[in-house]
């Protein structure tokens, strides 16, 4: 099967689901509700798919002060990825009923870890609904295998190295609607606003109709925010580490890889209270 690494449409996806360097992943989640994503799946999936938590299965709730979404270990991520089942050679395919940040999450935790072939459900579950795909109630387990790999610690940023980065002259791409970047309102940390000297691009600008622009449109946007710079100049970030994946994804699709991720995001920030915050659309 050729390699996805960014997007994959859903037809295609149905034309291959009998491969078996396959893996799908179900990443829907709701941070209102943690447990409803799984029963979703549990009513009705893509067949074959396995289900990824976002708090238990990509997340490391155990590490203190990186934010809301802690990055896990590579030993414990590919632990997990073994005992789904999924090699360093399996083509993975993620997708959520939203529009696409836990799927990308998981995108860009395989990639960082040097995992080519995994690409994210173009339009999601609600695509796949919208064509009458195929769908099942019944939970499929794979044989586990073994899966050792480290992730590229050049793409996973703290707050020293965001700081220093932005020091540098670095780009810092957030995620989060503009009001929350603005410090207007504040849903979910303890403090509003922003890190200073960010610039701000709410993720779903990444969407027309709920599925990505085409990769020359997001080309043509994030060059004119680039103004010339690499695309490894830049670092996402948004609240936990998560919807900023969506931003690396879509740079990845518009041949413009390579990016970063502050990976405790807004809440690892704001955790040091010593930290500057700023407000305003600058």
């Amino acid at each position: 099967m050729t390699g996805w690494a960014t997007l994959v449409q859903a037809e295609t996806l149905a034309d291959a689901l009998d491969r078996s360097d396959l893996v799908v992943v179900d990443c829907r989640f709701s941070l209102a509700d943690t447990g409803a994503g799984e029963r979703a799946y549990a009513r009705s999936h893509v067949p074959g798919a396995l289900y990824a938590h976002l708090d238990r299965d990509l997340s490391d709730h155990r590490k203190q002060g990186q934010g809301r979404h802690p990055w896990p270990d590579a030993a414990d991520f590919a632990a997990k990825l073994g005992a789904w089942g999924i090699a360093a050679q399996t083509q993975v395919v993620a997708y959520d009923d939203g529009e696409g940040a836990h799927a990308a999450r998981l995108w860009f935790l395989l990639r960082a870890l040097g995992h080519e072939r995994v690409a994210v459900l173009d339009g999601g579950w609600a695509r796949w609904l919208e064509l009458g795909l195929p769908t099942q109630t019944e939970v499929r387990s794979r044989q586990p295998v073994g899966y050792q790999a480290a992730f590229d610690e050049a793409l996973l940023l703290d707050a020293a190295q965001v700081q220093a980065h932005l020091d540098a002259g670095g780009l810092l791409l957030d995620a989060r609607g503009a009001e929350r970047f603005r410090g207007e309102v504040e849903p979910l940390d303890r403090v509003a606003g922003h890190v200073p000297g960010a610039q701000n691009r709410p993720y779903p600008l990444n969407l027309s109709e709920g599925r990505f622009k085409a990769r020359e449109r997001l080309a043509e946007e994030f060059r004119q925010w680039l103004q010339g710079r690499d695309p490894r100049d830049v670092v996402a970030m948004c609240g936990s580490g998560v919807t900023a994946c969506h931003h690396l994804l879509a740079m990845a699709h518009a041949g413009l890889p390579g990016g970063k991720l502050f990976t405790g995001s807004w809440s690892g920030w704001i955790s040091d209270p010593s930290r500057p915050v700023a407000t305003g659309s600058v």
